[in-house]
C-alpha cells in the first residue's frame, strides 16, 4: 500500500519506533533518526492500557506480550493519611478484550525495535535532527550538516520537538509547577499485580510491579515552584524523595528506603497542536500532544497515533491527504485525553483536608452504589480500538 514510499521518522522512542513499524508493514522504506548515541533507556515502568495493547496485537506483537509486560488485575486508590483504601477498580473483571499491561519501558522499546528492524526499518543513532530542509523539498537537516530526503517526514521527537514549531508555531513547553521522581526497587515476586495510587495534599505516588514482581516501579509527583530539567536522566538525591513523602503510609516509606537511585524531571506541557501536518510533514506522540502523566496515556496515545498514521496514509490517494486524515482522526481524542489528565492532576492533589475526604468518600460511595462505575466512565478511552475504528 505504501510500496516505494520513502519515510523519515525523527525520534526512536515508543512513538517513533511504532510509527516506523506501522509504515514499514504497509510497504514504506523507513529510516529512523535518533539523536542519542544508542537506544539505551533509563529503567522505568509504564502502563499500556487495552487501547494500547490492541495496537501492539494488530502490529503482530501479540505473541511477545507475555514477555513485554505483566497483566494488571486492579487499580487501587489509597489515602496517604492512614493508607486506607479509597477505591478499588477491578481491571481483570472488566473484560476489555485486550490486556492491560505493566511494562518496563526498555522491554517495550526492544520489542518495537526488533519488530521494526525485521520489517526493514533502518535505525541511525547519533543523528540529531535540527529542523526541516530549507529549500521547500521534503527532508530534514542534521546537526552534522547532512540533508536527508523522503516522501514523508514524521516528527516523533518529543515535547521539545525541533520540527513542531515549523508545523504548528506555539508557545514553548511550560513548566506545570510539578516535579516527578522515578525509581525502581527490588521485588521478591510476591507483589500483587495491581497499580497502587496513594493520594496526598500537593503530591501523589504510584507504584506497581514489573517483570513478574522482580522490580517495583515508583513514580512520585510533588507540586513545587522550583523548576527542574525535563528529561529522563537527571539524578537526584533519594533523600529528597523520602523527605517529600515522609508522611505517607509505612509500607510506602519502607519501599522508599530501598531507593538507591532516583531520577527527577519537571512536568512540562504545551497545548495540543492546532495543526498536526504541513505539506508532507506530520507530528506524532509528545510532539503533538504532550500530556501530564495522570492518565498513564502518553505512550498509549503514541501507539494509537502510529497505527492511525499508517492506516490513513495507506488508505489515501496521496501523502498530504493521508496526513490530513490522520490529523482529523486523532486530534479530538487526544485533546479529550489530555484534558482528563489535567482534571486528575487537581483531583489527586487536593490540599484542603475536608474537601479531600469528601471527594474520596464520593468516589468510594459511587462505586459501592454502582459497582464498576469508576472504571466504566472511561470506556470511551480504554474500549476504543483504533485498529477497528
Amino acid at each position: 500500500m505504501l510500496i516505494g514510499r520513502q519515510a523519515i521518522v525523527a525520534g526512536a522512542g515508543i512513538g517513533g519506533l511504532a510509527a516506523a513499524l506501522s509504515l514499514a508493514q504497509r510497504g514504506a522504506s523507513v529510516t529512523v533518526l535518533e539523536q542519542a548515541p544508542d537506544l539505551a533507556e533509563v529503567g522505568a515502568g509504564l502502563q499500556v492500557s487495552p487501547n494500547g495493547t490492541a495496537v501492539l496485537e494488530a502490529m503482530g506483537l501479540g505473541p511477545a506480550i507475555p514477555k513485554i509486560g505483566t497483566p494488571l488485575s486492579a487499580l487501587r486508590m489509597r489515602d496517604h493519611a492512614r493508607g486506607r483504601e479509597v477505591l478499588r477498580m477491578d481491571v481483570a473483571g472488566a473484560k476489555f478484550g485486550h490486556p492491560w499491561l505493566m511494562v518496563h519501558r526498555a522491554d517495550l522499546l526492544e520489542a518495537l525495535r526488533a519488530a521494526a528492524v525485521s520489517a526493514g526499518v533502518r535505525i541511525e543513532t547519533g543523528a540529531e535532527v535540527t529542523g526541516l530542509a530549507g529549500d521547500g523539498r521534503t527532508g530534514v537537516e542534521l546537526a552534522d550538516g547532512r540533508v536527508l530526503r523522503a516522501g514523508v517526514v514524521i516528527a516523533a521527537d518529543g515535547v521539545r520537538s525541533r520540527i513542531r514549531p515549523l508545523v504548528d508555531p506555539a508557545p514553548e513547553p511550560a513548566f506545570r509547577r510539578q516535579v516527578a521522581w522515578r525509581a525502581l526497587v527490588p521485588g521478591d515476586g510476591t507483589a500483587l499485580p495491581e497499580v497502587q495510587l496513594v493520594l496526598g495534599p500537593g503530591r501523589h505516588l504510584v507504584r506497581y510491579p514489573l517483570r513478574g514482581g522482580r522490580l517495583i516501579n515508583i513514580v512520585a509527583v510533588l507540586e513545587r515552584a522550583a523548576w527542574a530539567e525535563d528529561g529522563w536522566s537527571h539524578e537526584d538525591d533519594p533523600e529528597n524523595l523520602r523527605a517529600a513523602f515522609a508522611r505517607f503510609p509505612a509500607d510506602i516509606r519502607a519501599e522508599l528506603e530501598q531507593v538507591q537511585t532516583a531520577h527527577l524531571w519537571g512536568l512540562f506541557r504545551r497545548p495540543v497542536a492546532r495543526r498536526w501536518a504541513r505539506g508532507r510533514v506530520a507530528l506524532l506522540g509528545d510532539a503533538a500532544h504532550a500530556t501530564l502523566p495522570f492518565m498513564a496515556q502518553g505512550a498509549v496515545m503514541a501507539l494509537e497515533d502510529a497505527w492511525v498514521l499508517g492506516d490513513s496514509l495507506a488508505g489515501s490517494d496521496g501523502v498530504e491527504a493521508g496526513l490530513a486524515l490522520y490529523e482529523a482522526r486523532r486530534k479530538a481524542r487526544c485533546r479529550r485525553i489530555v484534558a482528563a489528565a489535567d482534571r486528575n492532576a487537581m483531583l489527586y492533589h487536593l490540599g484542603v483536608p475536608g474537601l479531600r475526604q469528601l471527594a474520596h468518600l464520593g468516589l468510594g460511595l459511587g462505586d459501592r452504589v454502582k459497582p464498576g462505575l469508576a472504571l466504566r466512565q472511561f470506556d470511551w478511552l480504554y474500549r476504543l480500538d483504533v485498529t477497528r475504528d
